[in-house]
């Protein structure tokens, strides 16, 4: 019992082989998407007091307010600005990342698997 022949590897018929082929070959797609990712962004300003400028992977890379915006009696305000801003970058950023990686999560959701 066992299994014949010494060093006898695992092998995979040429259905399984094409097969894994493709999954490296939509790894590297995938990754490729997620650098590009990281280098565009979303920007998003609320009255022009504060911009807020986010990537695709959800990193905030700037944070702008503008003087007229820096009142010591609104702090209040200046914070929700902040706050909103923040927010919709985010929204913005994570549409961006879906629409990147619809074309790869698309197929995966209809086939029942996300």
């Amino acid at each position: 019992m066992g299994s014949k022949g010494k060093g006898s590897r695992m092998r995979f018929s040429p259905d399984t082989s094409a097969m894994m082929k493709q999954v490296q070959q939509l790894q590297a797609q995938m990754m490729q998407a997620q650098e590009e990712l990281a280098q565009e962004t979303v920007t998003v300003s609320v009255g022009g007091a504060v911009t807020v400028v986010m990537d695709g992977q959800q990193q905030v890379r700037a944070v702008t307010i503008h003087p007229d915006a820096v009142d010591p009696d609104a702090v209040d305000l200046l914070q929700d600005m902040i706050m909103t801003a923040m927010n919709e970058a985010l929204r913005k950023s994570r549409e961006l990342a879906e629409q990147k990686m619809a074309s790869f999560t698309g197929p995966l959701r209809a086939a029942g698997l996300m």
